[in-house]
């Protein structure tokens, strides 16, 4: 699957941003889905992943209560809202797709697509 990413931008601390990743190619609703970062110097983590049919959503400690994930399949699109953002959230955010269908996303393992990435950056 081919992920697209957008939606990333400049944002005062405790505002809120929407990201957005469109995917093409195959089945997309057989896929569960991520969103990671990846802060200058540091490793790509993982933020937040959904299942295939959108029924389990799982967060990173850090956004939890902060971030939600969502996905429309109709639309073969995953979003992430993020509210009450801060300057430790500046990242390039990057969605990914499991290698294999109707398996969870847990981390870095395991995704075979990534999107382009997006760049949010939190002003103090």
């Amino acid at each position: 699957v081919l992920l697209q990413a957008s939606g990333g931008g400049l944002v005062q601390a405790g505002g809120s941003l929407r990201l957005s990743c469109v995917a093409s190619g195959r089945t997309f609703s057989s896929y569960a889905l991520g969103w990671f970062r990846q802060a200058p110097g540091k490793e790509r983590e993982f933020v937040a992943s959904i299942l295939w049919s959108g029924g389990r959503t799982v967060y990173a400690d850090s956004v939890k209560g902060r971030f939600t994930i969502s996905r429309d399949n109709a639309n073969r699109a995953v979003y992430l809202q993020m509210n009450s953002l801060k300057p430790d959230d500046t990242a390039i955010y990057y969605c990914g797709a499991h290698t294999i269908p109707y398996t969870e996303v847990t981390g870095i393992d395991g995704i075979g697509s990534w999107g382009q990435g997006t760049q949010v950056t939190v002003s103090s």
